[in-house]
């Protein structure tokens, strides 16, 4: 499981834009980006290195290792994976017979963790991977406590009985219904459960990831 010590603020900072690791708070002025939308350091205001396109990432080009590196560590942090998973992750879709970018995309996707946010019951992934170790979740009717599980089509994830009995579910189904679920999930509310109904397609996925400079990345290495 991913385990970022750092102010995770800083690292929406670092690529030049909002990740949203926050949930909600990302959504109002205590926003930390708000406030210092440059990256983060003694220079960030006016670092050149990296080149990235956010405001105070630097005004000089970047090269294509630089916008490769970028992309693939902008991917790890908005799902929450360490570096050693990513590229497993990587490895298992490039033996596929599909596209290998659209490939990794949807094994992020597919993650339980990522599942549990996608449908609603977490404000962010990283509540969502704490609620899942902490075996509040079922899938296919067994208790399960690995964030990083990956899903197959027809998995229904729903809360376990014994955990709909605390306050933070009881109050969910309020929040839950101000949220959208993406079409490739079945979601029951008031059951308090989702189906992976089937894998996402690309135009599904954040178009702000750019899956193709990932590959570059790793196929250079």
């Amino acid at each position: 499981m991913a385990k970022t010590l750092s102010p995770v603020c800083k690292l929406c900072r670092r690529e030049g834009e909002k990740l949203f690791l926050k949930g909600e708070r990302c959504f109002t002025p205590k926003c930390s980006f708000e406030k210092r939308d440059f990256a983060p350091g003694q220079h960030g205001r006016t670092a050149g290195r990296g080149g990235g396109k956010g405001k105070g990432m630097g005004t000089g080009r970047a090269s294509d290792f630089a916008r490769q590196l970028r992309a693939k560590q902008k991917a790890r942090r908005i799902y929450g994976v360490m570096e050693r998973q990513f590229r497993r992750y990587y490895d298992t879709a490039k033996t596929g017979h599909s596209l290998t970018g659209l490939t990794l995309l949807q094994i992020l996707e597919s993650r339980l963790d990522n599942v549990v946010f996608r449908l609603g019951f977490a404000s962010s992934r990283s509540q969502a991977r704490l609620l899942v170790a902490h075996g509040h979740f079922t899938v296919n009717g067994r208790r399960t406590d690995v964030p990083s599980m990956l899903l197959s089509e027809g998995d229904v994830v729903s809360v376990r009985e014994g955990s709909g009995k605390l306050t933070y579910f009881k109050d969910l189904s309020a929040y839950t219904e101000k949220r959208n679920a993406p079409s490739w999930l079945n979601r029951d509310i008031k059951a308090m459960a989702g189906t992976l109904a089937r894998m996402p397609e690309r135009a599904e996925i954040d178009g702000s990831l750019d899956e193709q400079l990932i590959v570059e990345y790793y196929s250079r290495r």
